[in-house]
């Protein structure tokens, strides 16, 4: 009878094991493979993304697509140390100079040689030479754009393998990329992952006005990888990779590029021009955070707050004011800061667009023309004086600037090598307002005072923080 109750029990429990199994839990220890007939047990390796890629999915045609137009870039950059005091620049004292070697990546952009990198591979090199199908090529600089961390090379060669254009406006949030570059010297590297999110502002470009709307990626990026290419599934240029967001300098998870509509503004104004063509609008604005939108009681975070309004700016003549909140340009919405910079990034000195903005939920809608840095439509060219008895290069600071941070005139130091400057640990990117109290415009009319001049000297600026400063010395 003992027996006959012990099986009963073990008939019912398997019955009722399987039936919660079926019918309650379906799912619990299988998975079902679509196109395919059979189960397959639930595994970690199962839920890989790239096993969940179709046979057409995978990387190989984008990698053959998008790896012969990513070259290795190599640059050697001097530094020197004159001296140890003020007396050794005047009289002549020892100079010690050191070579400094770095690498990166770059992607052709024209089958007769132009080339993209980063600004931060090449700044400073005094020489650099690109690599190709394992060819080195001497590479001169067309131009370099600070704002947006971008520079274009140039190597004497016809019929290379340019890189096929693709457009990052239409960019989704987990679409496939694939990120390929030269990563620690590892020639040729691709690496996979999606659009992690878009128009991220990461405030890593140190410039004036810097553009900020990333890309950002899980594919591995890392040293070595700046410069080179992001690409989609087909293959086609999205973005040139810029940075990584790590604690160790080493991938760590997130890298982040320059979308490829951005970089194709930058990159055709300095093949044309030589410099980008930058369009202003008399205006600066922040981000909405969440303790402005409670002090000026908004409903919601999005637009970009008018902070700034140059005098007698495009902004200020059509009657924009501090505090609106612009909305939309040319009927683009308008989240935060780095989609308005993303937007006016398209423009150029000259074009007409549309703003709408709300202040108090009035909407306002204006139009206003845009110019450059000089307040004007003209093409402009940047003019760098290098001046080897000074140490340094300098050029004019721009009327937009001087407006911004209300300064009469302005000569600003952007490299400095050996010489005076480095003598008094002035730092690039200062910028010279007078001298002996004579206010200077030129670069100019820096190199012939401090040439001639003799006795006390009182150089008088602003530094990239925008702090006043002085220098007193004798000469």
């Amino acid at each position: 009878m003992k027996k006959l109750h012990v099986i009963l029990i073990a008939v019912v429990s398997g019955f009722t094991g399987g039936f919660l199994n079926h019918f309650i839990f379906p799912n619990k220890t299988t998975t079902y493979i679509q196109n395919k007939d059979e189960y397959m047990p639930q595994s970690a390796a199962y839920f890989s993304p790239i096993n969940n890629l179709s046979t057409h999915e995978d990387f190989s045609q984008a990698s053959a697509i998008g790896t012969p137009s990513v070259v290795f870039i190599q640059s050697v950059s001097t530094t020197s140390n004159y001296g140890s005091s003020m007396y050794d620049w005047i009289f002549g004292g020892n100079t010690n100079t050191n070579q400094v070697a770095s690498s990166g990546s770059g992607v052709i952009y024209a089958a007769d040689g132009y080339i993209i990198t980063n600004n931060h591979v090449i700044e400073n090199a005094d020489k650099i030479e690109v690599v190709i199908d394992k060819k080195n090529y001497p590479a001169t600089v067309v131009g370099r754009d600070p704002n947006t961390d971008l520079a274009v090379l140039k190597v004497n060669e016809k019929n290379l393998t340019a890189a096929k254009i693709g457009s990052s406006k239409n960019l989704k949030v987990g679409e496939w990329v694939l990120a390929i570059g030269n990563p620690f010297n590892l020639y040729s590297t691709a690496t996979a992952g999606i659009v992690s999110a878009k128009a991220r502002n990461l405030n890593i470009v140190n410039s004036q006005f810097p553009i900020e709307s990333f890309i950002q990626t899980d594919a591995a990026i890392n040293p070595g990888n700046s410069g080179g290419a992001l690409v989609n599934i087909k293959g086609e240029l999205i973005g040139i990779n810029t940075a990584i967001l790590s604690r160790t300098g080493s991938y760590a998870g997130y890298g982040f590029a320059v979308p490829i509509d951005i970089v194709k503004k930058v990159v055709n104004d300095i093949i044309a021009y030589g410099e980008v063509q930058k369009a202003f609008g008399g205006l600066e604005v922040a981000e909405i955070t969440n303790a402005v939108a409670e002090k000026m009681q908004l409903k919601d975070l999005n637009g970009v707050l008018i902070t700034y309004l140059q005098k007698d700016g495009a902004a200020e003549k059509s009657g924009l004011k501090k505090g609106y909140i612009i909305t939309k340009i040319n009927e683009q919405a308008i989240d935060g800061k780095s989609t308005f910079d993303e937007q006016m990034s398209y423009f150029n000195p000259g074009d007409k667009i549309k703003i709408t903005a709300k202040y108090n939920e009035q909407i306002i809608e204006v139009s206003l023309v845009l110019s450059n840095r000089e307040g004007n439509n003209e093409i402009l060219k940047r003019q760098i004086v290098n001046s080897a008895s000074l140490g340094s290069e300098l050029e004019k600071v721009s009327k937009v600037e001087k407006d911004k941070r209300s300064i009469a005139s302005g000569v600003r130091l952007s490299r400095i090598r050996a010489g005076i400057f480095a003598q008094l640990n002035i730092q690039e990117g200062f910028i010279i307002t007078s001298i002996n109290r004579y206010p200077v415009n030129t670069p100019e009319e820096v190199v012939e005072i401090l040439e001639k001049i003799k006795g006390r000297v009182i150089i008088e600026g602003i530094n990239t923080n925008n702090t006043r400063a002085q220098y007193n010395f004798y000469l």
